[in-house]
């Protein structure tokens, strides 16, 4: 992983004591809340329902094990013994004092991390396929490009007051998991007939209150041509985004109003103008790629798998590894019942110490709120499943049911309408049988407590969006949605559900599902996509399925 350099460690230092002294004067009363929200605002720090709230950066979502430790100590000294994964690759705090801020900041400071631009208008934590750098059918590792990204767009002069947040993303694998079409850019790591790398470049997708899409902006550009083509999309962008409308000032908006021909003329002008200009270091890159060097894999023999409940982990829990001798384990933070994405103090230590031990120091956070071992040698897995069973961390629910995707909603955030982690355990505890998960399959469910999307309800295969209708919550329920290279925005399926109808509404449309799929290798998504709403329509609403059948 990237190691920082005495610059990096001077540069984010520097901005810790300079954010020390506005807490300082913001505590004695010479600053005022309206003079500090933008200055807490460049460093991560919000204000939430009952009290702030720091949102970590892990870039591209790698750390090791040292900076899962400094987590875990941030949440026992500072917080309160937890911190929640999110949907962006980061971590959250949910109840720190602004007095003890610029300590967590040092804290982070002091292991290579950071909470510079997880919040504003400005270009946020580029996030990456969690099994990079590990997975099989990985093209190339793209933390290279996250990272020369990140240093790229880190405190931008230009782009610190863009017309809204801004976000990217990059996968070097043809199946995509990093969601690259929902994102203000999305980067597809490819290459041409002739072997040569390059990028798919994506624009303009996104969920939130009007969902898209992205539309391929160029279909194949030169890996050496990427930053000065980044910048020319954030010059077009910056210049001709809308400002003046929040909900409209998306690059998403502005491709659609003013199309994706008239996006590709603007950026393919500017950047012929300053292409010559913009030059990369060669020390820099080369710099950046000595920093994901694959590991030095170590060669045992691999006894056979004869424990029942090991082996249901390593079927759902483990991905295949580009070393055929190793296997990408994922740590479900989705205990039956648990909040989807938060992990104790003492299983982020738990976590740190198995990276340390067996996953050669290395951990990934995925947009689907679990840690990822990306390197574990197939004869430790049964070492690695003990040490997670103690821990509570070996839920072997992996892209099933109950690994859901829920935002902190109406229990913590102020923007939020309706509660999304009571839904997400109910939901989890009315499919707490694994074998029975296990029999319906993958099935991706997202729940998000507001119109802003942050659970990505509108990519889940059921999305629940949760809403404030006359001060009582209601559930929408969206069917369909795909967040892979297939990628497609889920359909309404009808009115919403009051909350102590929705989990026996999910229940009737995996039963539907149950009924009319072709066998059990047909998955939720692909039946989905069969039959069409008409027959979930009529499980979710079986009075109207009555009534017009009396009629």
């Amino acid at each position: 992983m990237y190691q920082y350099t005495d610059f990096d460690r001077a540069f984010v230092n520097t901005r810790v004591e300079e954010f020390r002294g506005q807490v300082a004067r913001r505590l004695d009363g010479s600053m005022t809340e309206d003079e500090f929200k933008p200055l807490r605002l460049m460093n991560g720090l919000y204000l939430q329902l009952h009290a702030y709230m720091l949102r970590v950066a892990i870039p591209y979502g790698t750390l090791n094990g040292a900076q899962m430790r400094t987590l875990a100590d941030i949440a026992d000294r500072w917080d309160k013994g937890y911190g929640h994964f999110t949907t962006r690759q980061n971590i959250q705090y949910n109840w720190p004092k602004l007095m003890d801020v610029p300590d967590m900041l040092q804290a982070l400071a002091d292991v290579g991390m950071h909470a510079i631009q997880t919040s504003g208008n400005t270009i946020r934590n580029v996030t990456a396929d969690h099994f990079a750098g590990a997975a099989a059918d990985e093209i190339e590792d793209p933390r290279p490009t996250a990272e020369l990204i990140r240093q790229w767009s880190t405190d931008h002069p230009e782009f610190q007051f863009l017309p809204r947040k801004f976000k990217v993303a990059v996968t070097g694998s043809p199946h995509d998991r990093a969601v690259v079409k929902a994102h203000d850019i999305g980067l597809r790591m490819l290459r041409d007939a002739d072997g040569n790398p390059g990028y798919e470049v994506i624009v303009g997708g996104g969920l939130g209150r009007t969902p898209m899409v992205g539309k391929v902006l160029n279909p194949f550009l030169p890996k050496a041509d990427l930053l000065p083509y980044l910048e020319a999309i954030m010059q077009v962008y910056n210049l001709h985004g809308r400002r003046d409308n929040k909900y409209k000032a998306r690059i998403k908006i502005l491709v659609h109003e003013e199309s994706l021909e008239v996006m590709q003329a603007r950026v393919a002008e500017v950047f012929e103008r300053i292409r010559g200009d913009f030059v990369v270091p060669q020390d820099l890159i080369d710099h950046i790629d000595a920093g994901f060097v694959p590991p030095v894999y170590k060669q045992v023999e691999t006894p056979p798998v004869l424990d029942g409940a090991l082996q249901s982990f390593i079927d759902t829990n483990t991905h295949a590894h580009k070393n055929p001798d190793y296997a990408i384990v994922t740590i479900s933070l989705k205990g039956i019942g648990e909040t989807p994405g938060d992990a104790t103090s003492a299983q982020m230590r738990v976590m740190a110490e198995l990276a340390e031990a067996y996953g050669h120091d290395e951990l990934r956070v995925s947009h689907e709120q679990n840690v990822i071992l990306p390197h574990v040698h197939r004869a430790d897995l049964p070492a690695v499943f003990a040490a997670l069973k103690d821990a509570g961390l070996a839920t072997a629910n992996v892209g099933l049911v109950s690994d859901i995707i829920a935002c902190p909603g109406m229990d913590y955030c102020a923007l939020a309408t309706a509660r999304s982690i009571p839904v997400a355990q109910k939901l989890s505890e009315a499919f707490a049988d694994l074998d029975a998960q296990r029999d319906i399959g993958p099935l991706k469910i997202k729940i998000s407590g507001c119109i802003n999307a942050c659970g990505h309800h509108h990519v889940g295969h059921i999305g629940i969006l949760g809403l404030d209708r006359a001060g009582v919550e209601n559930y929408q329920i969206t069917l369909g949605g795909d967040g892979t290279e297939t990628a497609t925005i889920g359909e309404r399926a009808g009115p919403g559900f009051a909350y102590d109808e929705i989990v026996p509404a999910v229940e009737r449309l995996i039963g539907a599902y149950l009924d009319l799929r072709q066998g059990p290798e047909e998955e939720f998504l692909a039946a989905y996509r069969r039959v069409g709403m008409a027959p979930f329509k009529a499980a979710l609403y079986p009075e109207k399925a009555e009534r017009a059948d009396a009629a």
